[in-house]
């Protein structure tokens, strides 16, 4: 159990692909969000859900905080969940990723980092919403934030705003887990992403 660590769950999604809200989606007998809360209380102590609809998750009895900046993409989750935490280092993990277990989590925290992120590369893309966070970072979140929110018209940031978070890995220290397959706790489907039914679908044929 990390004490000193503070496990983030995005669920703000809107799930335009997916037509409904997917951390309510069932793997088994739980729903994601379930499953997702019921892991990460098992590593942290403290767990936190940052999501835009907090009158949806009372019954998971957690700590329930929104986007301070709407609209803007997954990099409001980070900023949130960092803005909100108790601890520098946190370990952030999205609804998207269903299949993660507790052992990859742990594998993760443990590489030798020295850097105000920590992410794996898996499936050759960098899973910029599994890894360590330092609450260092609020700063240049903010600015980023605030940059293309003055840079950008309506539309324009609509179509960009999942880029920011890339715009942050550039901008500051990261260390890249590219060995990923050889750390504890991997498997081929680990990292499979959510945000169609098809892609659910899938999720559900590699979990049964």
């Amino acid at each position: 159990m990390f004490n000193d660590i503070t496990g983030i769950i995005l669920s703000g999604g809107k799930s335009t692909r997916m037509g409904e809200n997917k951390s309510f989606l069932k793997i088994g007998q739980q729903t994601i969000i379930e499953k997702l809360v019921s892991m990460m209380h098992s590593i942290f102590n403290e767990v936190i859900i940052i999501t835009n609809e907090p009158e949806l998750y009372g019954f998971l009895n957690l700590k329930l905080f929104e986007d301070i900046f709407k609209n803007v993409g997954p990099i409001a989750g980070i900023h949130s969940g960092l803005f909100n935490s108790q601890t520098e280092k946190n370990f952030i993990i999205s609804c998207d990723i269903p299949l993660m277990n507790k052992e990859m989590i742990i594998s993760i925290l443990e590489y030798p980092s020295s850097s105000q992120i920590t992410v794996p590369r898996a499936d050759s893309y960098i899973q910029q919403l599994c890894g360590v966070y330092c609450k260092s970072l609020l700063p240049i979140i903010e600015s980023i934030i605030r940059n293309d929110e003055s840079q950008e018209t309506r539309e324009t940031q609509q179509s960009k705003r999942k880029c920011k978070v890339h715009n942050l890995l550039n901008q500051v220290q990261v260390t890249i887990i590219e060995n990923i397959e050889k750390l504890h706790g991997y498997n081929q489907n680990i990292f499979l992403n959510m945000n169609s039914k098809d892609d659910y679908e899938k999720i559900l044929s590699k979990y049964y």
